[in-house]
């Protein structure tokens, strides 16, 4: 997931892992792993843009081509849905973006500029009728909606029975088949209401940031 660094703490990580520790078999975690809080971003439009260009890549490949996208517009710190929709096909397609991703580009900035999605109004509604809203877009799909509830909205009790990361951690901790959606969203409700944090320490025990 691409995020800007700037954000409004919100998750309380002390109690989360007051709650989380009552759990045996993740308590490990906690003793052994540091996590950062996460909150609302300063820039959801861009953690949106880069979510989108950055599926199905690399880390390094994603950097690449966000940072060249990034390079087409004048204030690179402060990309407006009118500039995505500004930018022609050929320009787009020469940082090494496909013509799919330019068209859920797109989509993403008609639905903004159109108002039919409402970026400061998302982080007020419940979580999924901000799923709802997101996957309305061309190239939206309720894994990355998950993601910007965690990482852009800062919302606490978020567990993604899609994310293959996730799956694997609650695979290897508790010996459940990492197929067996029903049951992997069984154990994680037993950490509601902080299953985003929760997440934050399974990622980290497969050694993602």
């Amino acid at each position: 997931m691409y995020i800007v660094i700037s954000l409004i703490l919100l998750m309380d990580i002390t109690l989360a892992k007051k709650h989380l520790q009552k759990d045996p078999q993740l308590k490990p975690l906690l003793e052994r792993y540091t996590i950062e809080a996460r909150g609302i971003s300063a820039d959801l439009f861009r953690d949106l843009l880069e979510s989108i260009i950055g599926q199905q890549l690399s880390v390094k490949a994603a950097d690449t081509i966000i940072q060249r996208f990034i390079n087409l517009f004048a204030d690179a710190k402060n990309i407006r849905p009118e500039d995505v929709l500004g930018q022609d096909d050929v320009t787009l397609r020469s940082v090494g973006l496909s013509r799919q991703k330019i068209s859920y580009l797109r989509s993403l900035s008609e639905f903004i500029v159109s108002e039919k999605i409402i970026l400061n109004a998302l982080k007020d509604q419940p979580d999924e009728l901000v799923i709802t809203s997101l996957t309305a877009v061309k190239g939206i799909g309720r894994w990355t909606a998950e993601m910007v509830l965690i990482f852009s909205l800062g919302r606490e009790d978020i567990f993604s029975v899609g994310d293959l990361g996730l799956r694997t951690a609650v695979s290897r901790i508790y010996g459940v088949d990492r197929e067996d959606k029903t049951k992997i969203e069984k154990i994680s409700q037993t950490w509601s209401p902080f299953r985003s944090v929760a997440s934050l320490y399974l990622w980290r025990s497969l050694d993602n940031k």
